[in-house]
């Protein structure tokens, strides 16, 4: 039995790694899924994917660092669906390694661009169309980067502890509206990101998970919809990490 038969779908980030994992797992649990990118050849090769599957899907290119994209994608999202049930905040990209005192002004205004405030301005407009049909869950991909330091990595792990205040104070602000708001903690996943974060060498990312391998993205996946899912009902606020021990 499929768990989201007649509910509709919002990916960012959808055009590779998690998001193009988490897009067609909703897509075979029967949801109807809206995928947004910033890289377009990508994001049709995954409409075409999930069609040919027999899903129902909406590509919209879209970056979540221009509010006039995001607010356009949304509203298209529910003029091609009616309605949003289901928002997974994924897009998100990784700083150039440098200690703090070398971290270019723009650099790290780049970074925040698109982890944090691409991440609050799909918010604003998702909760607004859950508000209007009284309920939703929204998840956020943050980062085992959100709960421990990142030598070279402060702009990136800024973004991300950020994204953990953020949800929870959003989990607040809509606990009464039948809106449910929560973070997933990916750890080293086998994605285009971590092959440029090691440089081809991903024994340096296994190296460091406990359990001896890296994660695939269907895996998180599987926590995203679990978490959007009845299952996780009576979760909100949460930041759950599935990373191998990795944040350990």
């Amino acid at each position: 039995m499929r768990r989201f038969p007649g509910k509709v779908a919002f990916v960012t980030g959808a055009a590779s790694g998690i998001g193009r994992a988490t897009a067609i797992a909703f897509a075979r649990e029967g949801a109807q899924v809206a995928i947004t990118d910033r890289t377009e050849a990508p994001l049709e090769e995954l409409r075409a994917e999930i069609e040919a599957d027999g899903g129902a899907v909406l590509a919209i290119r879209c970056d979540v660092s221009v509010p006039a994209d995001v607010e356009a994608a949304v509203a298209s999202t529910v003029a091609q669906f009616g309605r949003l049930d289901c928002a997974f905040n994924n897009a998100g990209i990784e700083n150039k390694a440098a200690p703090v005192h070398e971290i270019a002004l723009d650099e790290w205004d780049r970074i925040l661009d698109v982890n944090l405030r691409g991440t609050f301005l799909c918010m604003k407009q998702e909760i607004a169309q859950m508000l209007r049909q009284g309920s939703g869950v929204v998840v956020n991909t943050a980062s085992g980067a959100a709960i421990r330091g990142v030598a070279g990595g402060a702009s990136y792990a800024a973004s991300k502890h950020a994204l953990i205040g953020l949800t929870k104070s959003a989990a607040l602000d809509y606990a009464k509206s039948n809106i449910r708001v929560n973070a997933v903690l990916p750890g080293n996943i086998e994605t285009s990101m971590m092959d440029r974060f090691t440089g081809g060498d991903i024994q340096k990312a296994i190296a460091l998970e406990p359990v001896g391998r890296l994660g695939k993205p269907e895996e998180i996946a599987d926590a995203v919809l679990w978490m959007c899912s009845d299952l996780g009902s009576f979760v909100t606020g949460a930041s759950i990490s599935v990373d191998g021990g990795w944040s350990l």
